[in-house]
């Protein structure tokens, strides 16, 4: 009877390490896969090209002015007083730099509105990321294309005990 109990006693204690040792569940997707199946996406990167065609054709514009301007004066330089070349030339120099003082803003106006746009998209993604992760019992969630970790629980992040061991506060 005392072999059966400690053997049993054995038993347990064995199966509680077995049971402290499980190996974590990771789980991997490609976000960019998740992103190209989402509806909104489509919408999102119509709306980018519109806002980018808007800017471009303004440019296209400035362009086609240039290139009238530069060609008009290729045409009549040699007819020009030198004054007039000064004044010529300084309405070419000063639509070539409108042209590239609006691609950089076109540049940095298109940015925000690609953040804008696809903002929500990304965090209803990592939304929809965490509550599977949680719902079906991950510990890690890794994005395979770039390595990323997009989920991990909570009780894992070692960050206050490396203050700790750092002497930070």
């Amino acid at each position: 009877m005392k072999k059966i109990i400690i053997l049993l006693f054995c038993a347990a204690m064995t199966g509680s390490v077995v049971f402290a040792q499980t190996t974590p569940k990771i789980g991997w997707l490609e976000t960019a896969d998740l992103l190209a199946a989402m509806p909104e996406r489509a919408k999102a990167d119509s709306d980018v090209a519109k806002y980018a065609r808007q800017f471009q054709d303004e440019i296209d514009v400035m362009i086609k002015e240039y290139q009238t301007k530069g060609q008009q004066y290729q045409a009549s330089e040699k007819t020009m007083t030198d004054a007039m070349k000064e004044v010529r030339m300084k309405e070419i120099q000063d639509l070539q730099n409108r042209i590239e003082s609006t691609q950089q803003s076109a540049q940095e106006k298109l940015q925000q509105k690609k953040q804008d746009v696809y903002q929500p998209i990304l965090d209803k993604a990592n939304k929809a990321i965490q509550a599977v992760a949680k719902e079906k019992g991950y510990d890690y969630v890794f994005d395979k294309s770039g390595g990323t970790l997009l989920f991990g629980r909570d009780g894992d992040n070692i960050l206050p005990l490396v203050k700790v061991h750092l002497g930070i506060k």
